[in-house]
């Protein structure tokens, strides 16, 4: 059974085909994929291919990927969950995005925090992983101030519009 996280003002939950319009408001902003490593998405139709990814991908265990919603609100804001999940190895890597308009109230850092959590204790994770755009700004902050550590640069480890862009590499181990 999928897990519901709450935290003081989200509900991180499944991700539903009625999501797909939710999911496609924030990939079709370019705001939010210029630093992703994915195409700005064109139709819903493809934010609903994302909902079957992010499905398959829990089916797997490849990944986990939650919704955010707001408490008291319907539809989500932005997802947040783990890829590249190797149980064997007790690690994952930590990804996520938001709409703008709900940036800067610490929504992500809410959400973050709950998910890694969650890594640590229900899934038994040792190591939890981020890589970060180097232009990312807001997302490197955040990272380090939850106490992640830089390890090093990616050098041409994602492509953004046909470019290669290097990636800092960041980790955060359980104590």
């Amino acid at each position: 059974m999928f897990p519901t996280l709450e935290t003081q003002r989200l509900v991180l939950r499944e991700i539903k085909q009625e999501d797909a319009q939710g999911i496609f408001n924030c990939f079709s902003n370019r705001d939010v994929t210029r630093y992703y490593g994915q195409d700005t998405l064109e139709s819903v139709e493809q934010a609903a291919k994302f909902v079957e990814f992010f499905s398959n991908l829990y089916t797997e265990k490849r990944g986990i990927r939650w919704g955010i919603e707001i408490k008291g609100s319907s539809g989500i804001i932005g997802t947040i969950g783990f890829n590249a999940w190797l149980p064997k190895h007790k690690r994952a890597e930590i990804g996520y995005e938001i709409h703008p308009d709900y940036w800067r109230n610490g929504y992500t850092t809410e959400a973050v925090t709950s998910v890694l959590s969650y890594g640590f204790e229900e899934l038994d994770l040792t190591r939890i992983g981020a890589v970060v755009f180097i232009e990312n700004e807001a997302s490197n902050k955040l990272l380090t101030k939850i106490g992640f550590q830089q390890e090093g640069i990616l050098r041409d480890y994602m492509y953004q519009d046909g470019q290669a862009h290097d990636t800092f590499i960041y980790s955060l181990l359980r104590c």
